[in-house]
């Protein structure tokens, strides 16, 4: 077993690691409010999250399939509908997979 000096250097080392790369962050925030790239990501990166997560999710749906490309167009027209209703981006998604389940669970289920 190793000695206690070994155990208490490996554990300050851990220690000194998991708080330098906890607080990396917060030292870089404050030059990063000052840039002018925030703002332009605050503003188009919701769009291009939704976008791969549409893309991810009908990349293997098979759409020529009649339950199963219903049940994800229905849900994709209520998230959008949703959307653009509310304007609340938890809602949508939600709700959108709301309809989701409750088609491929209740109504198509085969």
């Amino acid at each position: 077993m190793p000695d206690a000096a070994y155990l208490a250097s490996v554990v300050a080392v851990a220690a000194a690691v998991t708080w330098t790369l906890r607080s990396l962050p917060f030292a870089l925030l404050a030059p990063l409010r000052r840039s002018d790239v925030v703002p332009y990501l605050a503003t188009t990166m919701p769009v291009g999250v939704m976008a791969i997560l549409v893309v991810h999710s009908l990349r293997q749906t098979p759409l020529a399939v009649p339950p199963h490309g219903a049940a994800a167009g229905i849900a994709l027209c209520a998230t959008v509908a949703l959307h653009l209703w509310r304007r609340n981006v938890v809602l949508s998604i939600a709700g959108g997979t709301a309809v989701h389940v409750a088609l491929t669970s209740v109504v198509f289920a085969v």
